[in-house]
């Protein structure tokens, strides 16, 4: 079994930066692959970034590449992600989530179908 944990979201101003952190409790976090999504009211789900706890590249959306920076601590088995130049636009709960690392995982990594386990959501709000 696999928990995971947001926390960070928080009000922002448009213009600023937010860190948010999500805690993986597992056993094994080398076998598995997390992303980021987020969701706005009245939106679908939408897909951030994915990694590799064991390293390799980590894939962005497009949405995402300029101004969110993903990362992990795997002494800390947490995950991070930096959002810089926040916009109105990117309000939204902030999700992240893990899959197994397989091989069909990353042929559609982008698809919320791929992870398995899901954190509880951060909120995040941009707004003067």
């Amino acid at each position: 079994q696999v928990q995971l944990v947001e926390s960070g979201g928080e009000l922002v101003q448009p213009g600023g930066s937010l860190r948010l952190s999500c805690v993986v409790s597992v056993s094994d976090i080398r076998r598995y692959a997390t992303g980021w999504f987020r969701q706005a009211p009245g939106k679908e789900r939408e897909f951030l970034v994915a990694f590799r706890w064991n390293g390799g590249t980590v894939r962005y959306s497009d949405n995402a590449k300029d101004r969110f920076t993903a990362s992990r601590d795997n002494n800390k088995n947490t995950a991070y992600l930096q959002m810089d130049n926040l916009k109105p636009e990117d309000t939204a709960v902030y999700f992240c989530a893990a899959g197994l690392s397989t091989l069909d995982f990353w042929t559609n990594f982008r698809s919320q179908r791929q992870y398995e386990f899901w954190g509880q959501g951060t909120q995040v709000t941009v707004s003067s």
